[in-house]
């Protein structure tokens, strides 16, 4: 099927992506319509659908380019060698991914629901393998003797639960900056697996 005549699908299709993760955030899946983010994006009903075939393929899509833009940061960001070191700069990486892509956060942990099977066993996939990455610090860091941490599945979840809340209170221009709120969990994380000293 053509495209309509005027557009570019490198401008429309992320704009689209955009003006439904907007809606998403604000409103719930559920509730949003394919004619709602048309009308966000400034295109006819039928023409979204040279962008997308549908909602559910939106959403799909959105969550796992989130996803996959995530686990390649942390890669670009991922420091190495010593667990404390790779522990403190997890904390500070997933504060700093997260705190810039607010609506795509919120959808990603609260839309899991609204993925049909096929879909959500694809981000749940994408989902584990990100948790898998404190997991493989903090075994490393009980294995050294270097951390403390009874259950290394739960100390995971708890820590990317812990960070994540972040995104729940923080704004820009606040009592705290960026880069004291990075600095402060980073040492909570620590503290909580029994390594509250700074990183060599």
């Amino acid at each position: 099927m053509a495209r309509p005549s005027g557009s570019d699908a490198g401008v429309t299709g992320p704009r689209v992506r955009a003006a439904a993760e907007r809606l998403f955030a604000r409103h719930g899946y559920a509730a949003v319509s394919m004619r709602q983010i048309a009308a966000e994006v400034g295109i006819g009903a039928g023409a979204l659908y040279h962008y997308t075939p549908d909602k559910q393929t939106l959403l799909r899509d959105m969550m796992r380019e989130h996803l996959e833009a995530l686990l390649t940061a942390w890669q670009a960001a991922d420091p190495g060698g010593d667990a404390l070191a790779r522990l403190d700069a997890f904390a500070r990486f997933h504060i700093r991914f997260h705190l810039d892509r607010p609506d795509a956060v919120f959808i990603a942990y609260m839309e899991l629901r609204a993925l049909e099977p096929a879909a959500f066993a694809e981000i749940e996939a994408l989902r584990r393998r990100y948790e898998a990455v404190p997991e493989a610090i903090l075994r490393a860091g009980a294995a050294a003797e270097v951390m403390e941490v009874a259950d290394v599945k739960l100390a995971g979840m708890a820590l990317i639960a812990m960070l994540t809340g972040v995104n729940t209170w923080y704004r820009d221009g606040g009592r705290l900056d960026r880069a004291a709120v990075e600095a402060i969990y980073a040492r909570m994380a620590m503290g909580m697996v029994g390594a509250a000293r700074a990183p060599a």
